[in-house]
């Protein structure tokens, strides 16, 4: 009986480890919305980092967290370094490494804990014909092998919280 599940185990192990090999490394989600303002509005709103205070979920999930800010808001170098309690805020930052003037920006998000690693998010902003303003939000990550295994269930996650994201920034601006 023991055997039995010694193997079974064994097995198990032997086929997360194949599928992670196939898997691929890297990925990218993304999520958008549309938003009832002018997009100069909107993306004047969404390029200062300290307003993620009142919409990312991240930000919102631990109401002591700790936030340090460097630099200034919405322009390149803008630096927000976080500290948490909570495993599922971590520690970390993030960096405004790229303006796109009027119509977005993009972030370098440094994790420290729970894990170590670097993602890029890009936020823009995209006009519509009758005057709205999509925001489309997109997370560009890795994870090495053999924890690609997980990124199904990542992924699920991650695409969850950011579409909960971009609900509360809705909210936020319609307000």
């Amino acid at each position: 009986m023991l055997t039995t599940i010694l193997i079974a185990l064994l097995g198990l192990i032997v086929l997360l480890l194949l599928a992670a090999a196939v898997m691929p490394k890297k990925y990218t989600l993304a999520s958008s919305v549309v938003i009832n303002r002018p997009q100069a509005q909107v993306f004047d709103y969404i390029r200062h980092i300290k307003n993620q205070e009142h919409y990312s979920k991240w930000v919102m999930a631990d109401p002591n967290l700790n936030i340090v800010y460097k630099g200034t808001d919405g322009e390149l170098g803008f630096t927000s370094t976080w500290k948490s309690e909570l495993k599922n805020v971590g520690e970390g930052a993030q960096e405004i490494t790229k303006l796109f003037p009027g119509q977005g920006y993009e972030v370098e998000i440094r994790f420290e804990k729970p894990f170590k690693g670097t993602s890029y998010a890009v936020a823009m902003t995209e006009p519509t014909p009758d005057g709205q303003t999509t925001v489309t939000t997109t997370f560009h990550t890795s994870m090495p092998f053999p924890m690609n295994a997980m990124a199904p269930l990542l992924k699920k996650m991650l695409l969850k919280d950011m579409d909960e994201t971009s609900q509360n920034l809705k909210k936020q601006l319609e307000q």
